[in-house]
């Protein structure tokens, strides 16, 4: 489940117009929503409030295995709909199973003039939080500095590990644990480099992602009169004949690549990545009653929505492989292989993803019977079929070959967002559960 930070800092970048999954860093983000979910320890509880749309309070506290607790504040310049913990889409609180849009040029925010005068202003973002006991204190500033370029600045200053650390330095070893980096992310669309500094060890890094094919161009759905576009169904069409791969699955391909250099390590890294995934045409939408049987479309059934991703670090020798797909409604499953070239160990991990939903009743015999007087409507069913079910919640479930087995459900109930794991060992007699917990969330608006 998103910390209630995370879903504000999501909801920013969305009312800005910044795509944040057109970066290097999130290139395998498919795959680790459904393999590398979190699985709460112990019990957390959090509770958040907006008294108004640009400020925002967090206080959250772990009761076990030990009691300790944050406070965090956050303020925009932009005002954010943050919806309540009881009406907000469940799909929005967690890393899930997505074929991503098309990539698109960010756009910048509309100019506003007063008297012949510039008032609009850089969105921004603040936040703190600030830990109790230990006194760590977490920072983040987020800004828009052109409509394609946007700069972060993130801190961590943390009293006990600087007492531990200087210890350490006394000793010969260990070094601060305060630091500041600073991130310079430029999106065009088609390409998207990121710049980072790091204060603490003098470590400089560049990523870069490019997405072939064309960019995403808005297009009119309909004119006037309601009727479809003719010219923007010809323009889908040609895309997808464009992007249409013969023999295989029709999608695009992302290719990325990082570089890092650490002056005080004196030590260097790199990394390759490539991404395959469908187009979003060819994900199914929930299917709607209301709408007439003609406006819901086709899609292909040899072509379930598909993610692939391969990742190679020539330095430390490891590759690894992922292949994600969503085979039904509901439902979508995962597979990684990971591999080092130097030490030829493997490791090979498969997981699941299912969406559960809360059953409607079916419409009554009579709903939905047309008036005779008007012929000229659409023909429409008249004993349709149950109404599809509001989502309840997700259950994900991951088993590897370390032999560890995890297993969580996330979801909703009344006005509290849940999370509930367990972590297993199989094949250890002694100690056969290694981690169970449990996590309530609580936020409104008012």
């Amino acid at each position: 489940m998103h910390p209630f930070a995370s879903y504000v800092l999501r909801s920013y970048y969305k009312n800005t117009g910044w795509n944040e999954d057109n970066l290097y860093a999130n290139l395998t983000r498919t795959s680790n929503a459904i393999l590398d979910f979190k699985v709460p320890r112990g019990l957390h509880f959090s509770i958040s409030k907006s008294p108004n749309p640009l400020f925002k309070t967090s206080y959250s506290m772990n009761a076990l295995p030990s009691l300790n607790g944050s406070v965090g504040y956050i303020f925009t310049s932009c005002d954010l709909d943050v919806k309540n913990s009881s009406d907000v889409r469940v799909k929005d609180m967690v890393d899930r199973f997505k074929v991503y849009d098309q990539p698109r040029r960010p756009e910048g925010k509309e100019e506003e003039w007063l008297a012949g005068e510039r008032v609009d202003t850089r969105d921004y973002l603040l936040y703190g939080r600030l830990y109790i006991p230990t006194g760590r204190l977490d920072a983040l500033y987020s800004t828009r500095v052109s409509p394609t370029v946007q700069a972060m600045v993130a801190a961590i200053s943390d009293p006990m590990s600087s007492l531990q650390s200087s210890e350490k330095s006394r000793a010969g070893s260990g070094g601060p644990s305060s630091n500041v980096m600073f991130s310079m992310q430029h999106d065009t669309g088609k390409w998207c480099t990121e710049y980072t500094w790091s204060a603490e060890d003098g470590m400089w890094g560049v990523r870069c992602l490019h997405n072939f094919g064309k960019l995403w161009t808005p297009v009119e759905a309909s004119d006037e009169s309601g009727k479809s576009n003719s010219a923007s169904k010809g323009r889908s069409r040609r895309v997808d004949e464009e992007e249409a791969m013969e023999g295989g699955l029709k999608g695009r391909i992302s290719a990325g690549a990082e570089f890092y250099l650490s002056a005080k390590e004196k030590s260097a890294g790199v990394s390759a990545g490539v991404r395959f995934t469908t187009l979003p045409d060819a994900t199914p939408p929930s299917y709607n009653l209301t709408s007439p049987p003609c406006s819901q479309p086709s899609y292909p059934l040899s072509q379930p929505p598909t993610t692939i991703t391969a990742l190679f670090n020539p330095m430390l020798g490891h590759i690894s492989g992922a292949y994600a797909a969503r085979v039904s409604r509901d439902l979508a499953l995962c597979s990684r292989f990971d591999f080092n070239v130097y030490s030829y160990e493997s490791e090979w991990t498969v997981g699941a993803e299912w969406w559960t939903r809360r059953s409607k009743a079916k419409p009554p015999p009579d709903h939905g019977v047309l008036d005779p007087s008007a012929p000229t409507l659409p023909l429409t069913v008249t004993n349709a079929d149950p109404v599809e079910g509001e989502i309840q919640g997700v259950v994900k479930a991951r088993a590897s070959t370390t032999t560890d087995i995890s297993l969580v459900w996330e979801g909703r109930i009344r006005n509290v967002l849940v999370s509930l794991g367990v972590v297993s060992n199989l094949t250890s007699r002694a100690k056969p559960i290694k981690a169970i917990g449990l996590e309530l969330s609580y936020f409104s608006s008012g």
